[in-house]
């Protein structure tokens, strides 16, 4: 068994302080319940005398939750511990954090004070709390920046006063990794009594040093690291709490410690954040960005296709992704290409291969990303002739306000006409059951798609629709001036390339390529 490391979440406090990620009380409960799920450690719920808002956020935390440590920040004021006290009181594990400046720039300018009136009101805080619960935590904001000297007799006294965890925040990023690291250890080796407190670090990322800092931090002797979902706070963030978690986890070996968290709970934490904030992640974020697990170069693909820990230290599924993804775009392979056309249900000819892969060359030029539809569409386009076995003959539909929208539509196969009618949500819904009921192939609408292809009142419409017919997904396209027409055209498109595959055939072949099931 590793070192265990305390895993101090402040997402609901220094994260959303930061500009565009503020919280309601509802939207944080919603936050906390995910991270008791995700198994933190401790929860900073807010800054309870900040605003009302902020008490009442804590307040519910604390009355609601079971399990974590909820903490709430007050300054080193009275009238902060106290009113921290009366959100705090409910939590079946509260604790009070609470803090004072100590950098000289800080002790000057900001507050105005002595060296000596600081470390008086950092004691007679603590001693306050402790009036109230067992479990106090003391921060000396803008620590890296205090003469040290001075930072070790502050925390000397602080924990004879009382404290239980000792907080020392790079609070304005300026620490370098190993930096940082020498400061923690030398604090532990000169003060005198800090076996006696779990020594925390809350580093943030104006350099984008936070988790390296962290991390340096741990490997001196940090038993807690303070940390928000996505890396949110003030100005560029704190340590991303899923990047310091994996990377104790990944780098066991090196560090020998580890954490109580439910690793794979951290996407689904991620997303919720940014579910609540409407702030969405940047793509290459590490651990849970959308190209964290994402491969398109033809080496890394053809790497990951014979062994994942090529280019992989840690797997999706350990961080609640559900797998890798193998991007396809111009930069990708033919290995890459074959293997997703087999994951796909195709599995082509060498000749086949061939001419799928070299329109997929000139399509892949011309977009970022080949998705799936894509795929489908070039190989059914390129491999399968599509007769058209069913035709439109007649569309007729009506919709308008307070009118349930029916449609009327009359097909042709060969020389026989057939007529249905449907009604639904609207008429392009009501013309896809008529052709259901005739063609007796009810499909399940995956997508829909429109765009103009030309100019002008008159503009050429294209829709491309995503059918499933008996659990195999089909592509279909339309065009028309007319939006519904073109709908029902991409529908019957695909109704005809769902029954070329239940015949297994082409016109232009008698032995097709062989098929699983798309």
């Amino acid at each position: 068994m590793g070192r265990r490391i305390l895993i101090f979440d402040t997402t609901l406090r220094d994260g959303e302080q930061s500009p565009g990620f503020s919280m309601n009380t509802k939207e944080k409960l919603e936050m906390a319940k995910q991270l008791v799920r995700l198994k933190v450690d401790i929860i900073e719920a807010g800054f309870p005398i900040a605003s009302e808002d902020d008490f009442e956020a804590v307040k519910t935390v604390s009355q609601t939750l079971k399990g974590p440590i909820i903490a709430g920040l007050c300054r080193t004021r009275f009238q902060d511990i106290d009113r921290a006290w009366e959100a705090l009181k409910y939590a079946e594990r509260p604790r009070i954090h609470t803090f004072i400046a100590t950098s000289d720039i800080h002790i000057q300018r900001k507050l105005k004070m002595s060296r000596e009136e600081v470390l008086e009101a950092a004691v007679a805080a603590v001693q306050r709390a402790k009036r109230y619960c067992e479990d106090v935590e003391f921060s000396a904001e803008d620590a890296h920046r205090t003469d040290q000297d001075y930072l070790c007799k502050v925390m000397e006294e602080v924990i004879k006063a009382g404290a239980t965890t000792i907080n020392i925040p790079d609070t304005v990023g300026y620490a370098i990794p190993w930096e940082f690291g020498a400061r923690i250890k030398d604090l532990m080796n000169r003060v005198p009594n800090i076996d006696k407190v779990v020594v925390s670090v809350h580093c943030h990322n104006d350099l984008g040093l936070a988790v390296a800092n962290s991390l340096a931090a741990v490997e001196a002797g940090a038993g807690q690291v303070e940390c928000t979902i996505n890396g949110i706070g003030e100005r560029a963030g704190n340590a991303s709490l899923e990047e310091i978690v994996m990377a104790l986890r990944t780098r066991r070996d090196y560090l020998n410690c580890e954490t109580g968290l439910k690793t794979e709970e951290l996407y689904k934490t991620s997303r919720l954040l940014t579910s609540i904030t409407g702030i969405a992640v940047q793509p290459n974020k590490a651990i849970v960005g959308a190209n964290a697990f994402a491969h398109e170069a033809g080496i890394h693909q053809d790497g990951m296709l014979k062994e994942k820990l090529t280019y992989e230290i840690m797997t999706p599924e350990s961080v609640g992704v559900p797998q890798s993804r193998l991007v396809l775009g111009k930069h990708s392979g033919r290995h890459a290409f074959k293997k997703r056309l087999s994951d796909l249900g195709f599995e082509l000819s060498e000749e086949d291969l061939n001419k799928a892969f070299v329109r997929f060359k000139a399509i892949a030029d011309k977009k970022k990303e080949v998705f799936d539809d894509d795929l489908i569409a070039i190989v059914e386009d390129e491999v399968f002739t599509v007769p058209e076995v069913w035709s439109l003959d007649h569309l007729q539909f009506t919709s308008g306000t307070n009118i349930i929208p029916t449609a009327t539509v009359r097909l042709k196969r060969q020389d026989e006409i057939l007529q249905g009618s449907g009604w639904g949500d609207g008429p392009v819904d009501a013309a896809y059951k008529a052709i259901d009921l005739i063609t007796e192939m009810p499909g399940r609408l995956l997508e829909y798609n429109l765009r103009a292809v030309t100019a002008g009142k008159d503009a050429l419409g294209e829709v491309i629709v995503s059918v499933e017919f008996d659990g195999q997904r089909v592509v279909g396209r339309g065009t028309s001036t007319d939006v519904i027409e073109a709908s029902v055209r991409a529908y019957l498109n695909a109704v005809n390339k769902a029954v070329l595959r239940r015949k297994g055939r082409t016109p232009a072949e008698e032995q097709p390529p062989a098929q699983k099931g798309v």
